[in-house]
Formats: C-alpha cells, structure tokens, sequence
C-alpha cells in the first residue's frame, strides 16, 4: 500500500468511540484520551486543523450514576448523557490544556445540520475555532435528542461533521484493527482490507455487526460513515484506536489500518454537492468588478458588488449569482437573507452591522461556500 491519506491532509476529523474512551465503560480512560490530546495537539503544531467527534458521554455518566447496565428509557439514557458530559469535556479541557491547546465543546443535533441556516452557523462557529488555533470536542447533544432525530452513532456524526468542514480526512478510531473480509474472530480465513474504495458495495457485506456492549454502532455504520464522507471528498481510514502514536504515524504516511479512499476531489465533491442536493432559493446580480474577484481572483462575494437582489432567501439558502448579462457564474450559500442582502447591496462590508443592527460575515458569500458556473 502507498502513502495514507493523511499524510497530505490539512484539516483532519478525529473519531473516537465510547469503548476506547470509557475503557470498556469503566468510566473516562485518561490515559487513553491523555494519548489522543498529545497526538492532536502535535498535529495542530504542525500546522493541521483538527477536530474531535468524541462519543463517552453516557457511558461515563452510567458509571458516575453506579449503573452497571445501560438504560433502555430515553429520559433515562439523556440524563446519564448530561452527568458524564461533565467529565468528558473537563477531561479533554485539561489534558490538551497541558499540551499548549484550548480546547471547545461542541454539541450537534441531526436537526443543526439539517436546518440550512443551522448549518450555516454550526460551519461558521467550527471553522472559526479552527481559525483560532482552537480544537473542537464534538459530541452528539444526547441530553435533549430523541430517536426520531438521533445520529443514531457517533460514527455517523463523524461524516457529516467532515462534510461541514470540508475535511481532508477522517480518521475513525476503533477496538478493531480495522475492515476484515469476514468476522475474523469466527472465520479463520477472513482477510485484512488494507485500503479499498469508500462506496463500494462489497464493504458493506463484509461488515459485520456492533462488536462492543458499550457503543451502538458497528463495523457497518463505519462503512456507510466512509461512504458519507467520501461524498465531500474526504477518505477515512479505520484504526485500532490503542495503536500507539496512530494519528502521529497516519500523518506521516504510515498505512495504519484499513483506508477507505474518496473517488472524487474534494472542489468537485463540494461543487456536486450544491449541485444536486440544494435547490436555488434566489440570485443576486453581480457587477463587472465582481465578476473578475469571483472568476479570476477566487475571492468570496462582498455586499458592495452586488446591484440586484432577486427572490425571496433566507440565511444558509443556496442561490445564484449572475453577471450584468443575467447568466450564472456561480452559486452558493448566502450569509443574509433576501431583505438584509437588499438593504446591504453597493455599500461596504464595514457599514453592514450599521444597516442591519448586526453582522454575520463581512461576505454575503464566503469563497468556501461558492463554486463557480
């Protein structure tokens, strides 16, 4: 096997499910969870970004609660959510606080990423925090969800939380060495899949079902989660999370584990993205001038070029942008809605928050949301 996936990935989506951070759902395993924080914190100081989607919550609270066994009532199951969120995030605060890095916790529902604007605001906080050389601490928001709207495992949420970023790579840290073409625990001629295509359907056969009592998910929803992934662009690799110093050796190009890579580049993942899966709310009209930084300079689209705001949109809406002509040079996310991007139109970034009383964003539509016609 070549280089791994990682080895040129700058922003980088960390993984880590409750058997590996509960040690089998003892309780919080610093040792284990002090390992990955000197790991992420070396790749930041390399200058990567990366994020951690970190399952453990419930598993730590059942053990803070003196439950031996994992409760089956929803109420039940969010309140242990809410008393081991506690020493989850206090954990990851002081351990990569030891390593020179501040750290954030983020908690997402299915509903933030399926709202637009949502979406909009959850991609604007993480990117921001990466910005300020900040790492992210990820979890699903297991205290107010129910199961009609739940990820369903954190596997899950690791794909769509690289989607929202525009990762490079997932990495999906495990208690298996990774992918095997059967059960190698009962068939003894299972073989190691060192690095496939993400998608391809014979992965799924050869996955099989959830191997710890303590997490809910399986080899299977890794499988589909590399398949998400891979419709952003992103590869993931699937890792014994025990292994020592993975994320360091992954970085470096080390074949670790089993690499499912992405078909498509990420531009072209992102541009087919919009293309298929969000349908146009508006336009706006754009001038000369702006048409030169969208096309030739690749700069995100400011208030001041914009000279007609047509439709009605809201913030997180993906509309066009059109030339003098009326043909469509681009299209993407709008940061303001219809009315404010009216009011906004011909005047500078700096006189938004005096027009509108606040400011999303200097841009009406940041570069990272925009793909060209």
């Amino acid at each position: 096997m070549s280089e791994g996936p990682l080895k040129n990935a700058r922003r980088i989506v960390v993984k880590v499910g409750s058997s590996l951070v509960t040690n089998e759902g003892k309780g919080v395993d610093a040792e284990a969870i002090g390992n990955w924080c000197r790991q992420l914190a070396a790749l930041a100081h390399q200058g990567r970004e990366v994020v951690m989607v970190s399952s453990g919550a419930i598993a730590e609270g059942m053990k803070r609660l003196g439950w031996r066994t994992r409760p089956k009532e929803l109420h039940e199951l969010q309140a242990a959510a809410a008393v081991g969120q506690m020493g989850l995030v206090q954990m990851y605060e002081r351990l990569l606080s030891e390593h020179g890095m501040g750290s954030a916790q983020v908690l997402l529902t299915h509903a933030d990423l399926a709202d637009r604007e949502r979406y909009l605001n959850a991609r604007s906080t993480l990117l921001t925090l990466l910005g300020l050389k900040v790492i992210p601490v990820i979890n699903e928001n297991d205290t107010v969800v129910n199961d009609e709207i739940k990820f369903g495992d954190n596997d899950t949420l690791g794909a769509l939380v690289a989607n929202l970023v525009d990762a490079d790579a997932l990495v999906i840290l495990t208690d298996q060495r990774g992918l095997y073409t059967a059960d190698p625990r009962s068939n003894p001629d299972a073989r190691f899949v060192d690095v496939a295509q993400a998608g391809d359907p014979a992965l799924e056969q050869m996955a099989g079902g959830a191997g710890s009592r303590v997490g809910t998910g399986g080899m299977i929803t890794k499988i589909l989660a590399a398949k998400r992934a891979a419709g952003s662009g992103a590869s993931t690799v699937i890792a014994w999370g025990r292994e020592p110093d993975a994320l360091l050796r992954l970085a470096a190009g080390e074949p670790i584990g089993t690499a499912l890579l992405a078909g498509t580049p990420k531009l072209a993942a992102r541009k087919q993205w919009m293309a298929d899966h969000l349908q146009l709310r508006g336009a706006v009209r754009v001038d000369d001038g702006a048409v030169i930084k969208l096309r030739e300079e690749g700069k995100s689209l400011l208030p001041i070029g914009v000279v007609e705001v047509e439709g009605e949109f809201h913030r997180g809406d993906v509309i066009a942008v059109r030339n003098a002509a009326g043909a469509e040079i681009a299209r993407g996310l709008s940061n303001y809605a219809s009315t404010e991007a009216r009011l906004i139109a011909r005047k500078p970034s700096s006189q938004i928050e005096g027009l509108l009383g606040f400011a999303n964003e200097p841009e009406l539509i940041h570069r990272d949301n925009l793909v060209l016609a």
